[in-house]
């Protein structure tokens, strides 16, 4: 299995884990940003929603301003 078709079934069990157990937010979070690091170790290009949804992620768990994008 390619890395890429490995990542977007990883991408997927994220989703369904932020559906079924919304309060883990943190754990969720932490998944997401290894994604991110996952794509960006592999040079593919990171996916516009995946990096809003880290930003809104970031804000809420860590209390940190969301980057506003130009």
């Amino acid at each position: 299995m390619s890395g890429s078709v490995d990542l977007t079934a990883a991408i997927g069990v994220l989703m369904d884990e932020m559906e079924s157990e919304p309060d883990d937010l943190h754990e969720v979070h932490l998944k997401l940003q290894e994604l991110l690091r996952q794509f960006r170790a592999t040079g593919m290009p990171l996916p516009d929603d995946l990096v809003r949804l880290e930003q809104q992620l970031t804000a809420t768990v860590e209390g940190v301003p969301e980057e506003k994008s130009n």
